[in-house]
């Protein structure tokens, strides 16, 4: 299978490697990256794309319209276009209105990095279907989200939320523990708490925020404090504060 790769990163170069070990024909364009082994080098995005059956876009969200920009006077009808930017549901549709190839929105659920090709991929659109047959074939692990571009990415987005909100969490409070001489504590009781978590305790959280919105927001207003006297900014309280507040005042989320 003829695939072009746009983006040779550290996620971009892994996948082209593993794609080329399955026995694909990659070529690829990356300005910052001149060469991956195995991957056919070409002169800018559109040179990529001309004779690709499948073109991979490993760029970064704020690159995804511009990389589709740059390609389309090199693409064929019937190409298909897999965005695996982690770029917003709107993004993912503007996407679909810049060209008439069909487009799949492939949003990568696990870090690149040691996996490869065989990052868990979550995909819909047109053509998603076509994309889990063709990677699925060379090794990839993906599953199809029904729906139009932007769905599969709409749900690792929602996720990130809790994830990346609840690392920026950790990270504040370990430093706010550093500075108050009881990180080691800290980094146990956090430990702990985690490694207890079931569905039981999601609807705890959930519940116990709406109803006790109150004098969590006084809670975390202290919290905040603290942090400022021990010289860390409280972004992740704050937000937090903030949150509640609204929770209390009736006003929006």
């Amino acid at each position: 299978m003829r695939i072009a790769l746009l983006g040779l990163g550290e996620a971009g170069s892994e996948i082209a490697r593993d794609l080329v070990a399955a026995g694909a024909d990659v070529r690829g364009y990356d300005p910052a990256v001149p060469h991956v082994h195995g991957v056919a080098a070409r002169a800018d995005e559109a040179d990529a794309v001309r004779d690709a059956e499948l073109v991979l876009s490993a760029n970064s969200s704020h690159d995804a319209l511009p990389a589709l920009e740059h390609a389309r006077p090199g693409l064929r009808p019937g190409t298909l276009w897999a965005d695996l930017n982690t770029a917003s549901p709107g993004t993912k549709a503007a996407l679909v209105a810049a060209t008439d190839v069909p487009v799949v929105d492939v949003a990568l659920m696990a870090p690149v990095p040691g996996k490869g090709l065989r990052t868990p991929m979550l995909v819909s659109g047109d053509g998603a279907a076509r994309y889990a047959e063709a990677l699925g074939a060379l090794g990839a692990s993906v599953t199809v989200q029904p729906g139009p571009a932007g769905a599969a990415i709409s749900r690792k987005l929602l996720r990130s939320v809790f994830y990346k909100g609840l690392a920026a969490a950790v990270v504040e409070a370990l430093a706010g523990a550093e500075a108050a001489g009881c990180a080691d504590w800290l980094a146990g009781d956090i430990a702990a708490e985690l490694a207890g978590f079931d569905a039981a305790t999601l609807d705890r959280l959930v519940d116990g925020t709406h109803r006790h919105a109150r004098r969590r927001a006084d809670e975390m207003a202290a919290a905040a404090e603290q942090l400022r006297e021990l010289g860390v900014e409280p972004r992740t309280a704050t937000a937090a504060h903030d949150l509640l507040a609204a929770l209390r005042d009736g006003g929006p989320r």
